[in-house]
């Protein structure tokens, strides 16, 4: 075990913490006092360490930079009821994180070195994780490669960090997003399922040259025939199509988010229907037309649950009927909310107190 004794904490000499503005957080622009790193040497992690969070010195040939040789995870702390501080589903993080890393050809985690890194982190800044409603910490655990050397072969030194970045809402508002049918995210045999860098850096453009258009996200289709729906940018997506819960299946080009796993387990326990199978993108057209999607939005870690309020294909813009906070969508946010903050019971043990 790693054990809190032998992390190394280096405390900054004065917080930060009394700059931040709580009440106007953007995502992902602020960051905690300290940083977890972890590196990976002969076969074995070692020298844990908490030090103040600030730039590092990494070499100009780390496969990193070169060859994508990254993956990362994103999850949340919220303020419970009594002041305590609880993370969502962090083990399936790690789980999920080592699928990547098994991928990616890079160091497998141990849960002890995820676990114990991240809450001797978290406790550490815990003043950081917001009290505002609608805010949360999001934790950004990542591992990467820490070799110097310029060639495509597997690594053999790693180096794993984890950042906190206390955050308000992603999304700020209803999102008009577009199908994609000309760039691809993932294919068959690919990465798509795991969470490795690179996944993210080949959607930039696409996404950019859809936001001078109009729209806030893709939905992205398969990479073989642009036929079938598959996943948003930042998120999972669902829809409510008559009375059923329908959501891609996941395969090898799609993540297993673990907000999607959330909302899915959520709504069979609630007795809906739910159907995970392939959609088109065609019979998603053709429901918004005769009027039987009633909703269509995403749901991720960073995005919990988000509204969806148009969908452009081919040209055309199809509206979803206006939200009245009754949906399935309201209901399932403020469930997960309630979940997360230790208000209403967790009957699936998803949360881990600090």
């Amino acid at each position: 075990m790693v054990g809190t004794e032998k992390i190394k904490i280096d405390r900054v000499r004065e917080s930060r913490l009394q700059h931040v503005n709580f009440k106007e957080l953007l995502f992902g622009r602020t960051f905690t006092d300290h940083m977890f790193v972890a590196d990976f040497r002969k076969g074995a992690w070692q020298n844990f360490r908490i030090s103040p969070y600030g730039y590092m010195q990494i070499s100009p040939a780390s496969p990193a930079i070169h060859y994508g040789q990254a993956i990362f995870e994103g999850l949340k702390a919220h303020r419970g009821e009594g002041d305590e501080v609880l993370i969502f589903r962090p083990f399936d993080n790690l789980k999920r994180m080592n699928i990547s890393a098994e991928r990616m050809a890079l160091a497998q985690l141990t849960e002890e070195v995820f676990m114990e890194g991240m809450t001797t982190l978290i406790d550490l800044d815990r003043d950081w994780v917001p009290r505002e409603e609608g805010s949360s910490l999001y934790i950004r655990p990542f591992l990467f490669s820490a070799d110097e050397y310029i060639g495509i072969r597997p690594s053999a030194d790693f180096t794993f960090m984890i950042i906190a970045s206390p955050s308000g809402a992603y999304y700020s508002q209803p999102l008009r997003v577009k199908i994609e049918t000309k760039y691809t995210r993932a294919v068959e045999g690919g990465t798509g399922f795991a969470k490795a860098a690179g996944n993210y850096a080949g959607a930039i453009y696409p996404s950019k040259v859809a936001q001078e258009k109009g729209y806030h996200q893709l939905i992205w289709t398969d990479g073989k025939k642009h036929e079938y729906i598959e996943e948003s940018g930042t998120m999972n997506v669902m829809f409510v199509i008559e009375n059923t819960l329908v959501t891609p299946a996941l395969s090898d080009s799609i993540l297993a988010g673990i907000t999607r796993d959330s909302v899915l387990t959520l709504a069979r326990h609630w007795g809906m229907q739910v159907a995970e199978r392939k959609i088109s993108a065609k019979e998603l057209v053709d429901g918004l037309q005769k009027g039987i999607v009633k909703e269509a939005f995403g749901v991720g870690t960073a995005a919990t649950i988000a509204r969806i309020e148009v969908i452009g294909y081919e040209g055309e813009d199809y509206q979803l009927p206006p939200a009245n906070g009754q949906g399935f969508a309201d209901k399932v946010y403020v469930e997960l909310d309630g979940i997360k903050r230790g208000i209403k019971e967790d009957l699936f043990n998803w949360v881990h107190k600090v």
